[in-house]
């Protein structure tokens, strides 16, 4: 859960957003939208269950010219049934529209169409075969899933793809079913597996999965494997030290205050004693070793 901290100070950097979003899922995320863009694969994006927007921004700097993105949340408003209400409640009661809408401007000069209420209403709104790509990360009960999925399929394009969240957490086993359900029973092909999300077609993920397995396998910082499933190709990727990729600074970012460093002083080392006069050897020399008449002769002649 977010602090007050960072639910009211404007972000300024990425890494200040609150949220989940592992280096690897944001270097994944990355790596599909590139990717789309290289081959000119068009259409909108959209997003349900933004939280405090991490994600959200990440896929705003990936729209081109007359593309739409669309985010879909209640923040914090009613939900459609008790268990939802309950959830909610209880996992995201710092969320406001208000903390998303600031957390994405400070990175972005305008909002994406911002859909306040449950997801089941996004039908209504997103033409179908429009998106080319769509993370679902909203409810985690399964019967909220379940729609998201049928939603997810009916407006990605062929080629798109669609991301599902904590397909594999031990809080979220609604999500697990109804992602798995998918797989065996609603054409839904799996490209990869992350740590926490599942990406997914209802085309054919096997060019796809070719190319980011040459990607993958050319990183030191992945730990890689591939398993057969109910007749799926399942590439699995964990992050090994991975560090985040770079991000443009939010607009609120400014150069921390560089410190002086102040050299302490240091004191003046003390003045080597004095070497004894060599005068002073001898005289003691003479006490030692020469007879007391003749000591007393060598001093009468030093003094003087």
């Amino acid at each position: 859960m977010a602090d007050s901290q960072q639910t009211h100070t404007p972000p300024r950097q990425f890494a200040d957003v609150p949220g989940w979003f592992p280096p690897l899922d944001q270097v994944l995320f990355t790596w599909f939208l590139d990717r789309q863009r290289s081959l000119s694969v068009e259409g909108d994006v959209l997003e349900l269950g933004v939280y405090m927007g991490k994600s959200a921004i990440l896929l705003g700097r990936h729209l081109r010219d007359g593309e739409r993105f669309t985010v879909c949340d209640l923040f914090g408003g009613e939900a459609p049934d008790g268990a939802n209400r309950a959830e909610t409640s209880k996992s995201y009661a710092s969320l406001t529209r208000q903390a998303f809408e600031r957390n994405y401007l400070s990175f972005h000069d305008s909002l994406p169409t911002v859909i306040e209420g449950p997801t089941s209403v996004v039908p209504d709104e997103v033409d179908k075969d429009s998106c080319r790509f769509v993370h679902i990360d909203a409810s985690h009960l399964y019967e909220h899933v379940y729609g998201d999925i049928g939603a997810a399929r009916e407006i990605l394009r062929p080629e798109g793809v669609v991301v599902l969240d904590d397909f594999r957490s031990e809080h979220t086993p609604g999500v697990s079913v109804a992602v798995w359900e998918a797989v065996l029973n609603r054409g839904l092909r799996p490209i990869c597996l992350s740590t926490q999300k599942l990406y997914g077609t209802w085309g054919d993920p096997e060019p796809v999965q070719e190319e980011l397995l040459e990607m993958l396998r050319g990183r030191t910082d992945v730990g890689l494997s591939v398993q057969e499933a109910a007749g799926h190709r399942l590439v699995r990727a964990r992050a090994k030290g991975m560090q985040a990729p770079p991000f443009p600074r939010s607009r609120h970012f400014t150069e921390p205050a560089v410190t002086p460093v102040v050299t302490p002083a240091v004191a003046p080392s003390a003045a080597p004693a004095a070497t004894p006069r060599r005068r002073s050897r001898i005289r003691h020399l003479g006490a030692e070793l020469l007879p007391p008449i003749v000591t007393r002769t060598l001093r009468r002649r030093f003094s003087n």
